[in-house]
């Protein structure tokens, strides 16, 4: 196999185990969306300086702005924000993706990917408690995201 067939292949892989963190992130929020974080994501959103607000710390938090912007449409589509609350989150994202550049250049999260997602396997997999297993679906997305190590 030359070199460039298996680079195409990483990056393929790569591709699809992003895209399925965050998918299965994005699902496990939305599944363990109950009325309260409904009404705080309603009541940090409404205002527009909040909401972007809201955009930079999260997409800061997870260093995407597109697990960001997937998971706030998942939101729109379920009913949990509404299209104004999401436009304020997603410039927010935009802006935070600034931040999350310094963030991967100074600490090496990546190496914390597998990690997290091998624990919230655990909890996805043996977990007997619909909500807990959900939250672990989120973090096992979440640690798809961050893994460099696939």
């Amino acid at each position: 196999m030359g070199i460039g067939l298996g680079m195409a292949l990483d990056v393929a892989g790569g591709l699809g185990l992003f895209l399925l963190g965050m998918k299965n992130m994005s699902e496990g929020i939305q599944a363990i969306a109950g009325d309260s974080l409904r009404k705080m994501i309603a009541a940090v959103t409404d205002n527009r300086f909040m909401a972007i607000l809201v955009g930079v710390v999260v997409t800061s938090l997870i260093q995407s702005s597109s697990v960001t912007t997937v998971m706030v449409v998942g939101f729109v589509n379920s009913g949990i924000m509404s299209l104004m609350q999401a436009i304020g989150v997603i410039f927010g994202a935009n802006i935070g993706t600034t931040i999350t550049g310094w963030l991967v250049a100074g600490f090496p999260i990546g190496k914390w990917g597998l990690p997290i997602l091998g624990i919230a396997a655990f909890f996805f997999l043996f977990s007997k408690n619909e909500r807990l297993r959900y939250t672990g679906m989120s973090i096992m997305g979440l640690g798809m995201v961050f893994s460099d190590s696939l």
